[in-house]
């Protein structure tokens, strides 16, 4: 199992990014970390919450770097 945090993202002096983009990076991150780890597909439970914003942000960054969701 990976993971991962917006905190491994932050540099000091750096413009704040908004939340989506930051998401959106987290999910590559995430998909990254899980594919140098020999993981190829994941569950992507969202809980209650909608499938929209940060949420959505974070499983198109993981698709896109390759991660089945």
């Amino acid at each position: 199992m990976v993971s991962a945090s917006t905190r491994e993202m932050t540099i000091k002096g750096k413009e704040k990014e908004k939340n989506t983009s930051l998401s959106y990076k987290l999910g590559e991150i995430i998909a990254q970390k899980a594919i140098e780890k020999g993981v190829k597909e994941a569950v992507f439970d969202r809980g209650d919450y909608k499938y929209h914003g940060r949420v959505k942000a974070v499983a198109e960054g993981a698709r896109k770097k390759g991660l089945q969701l």
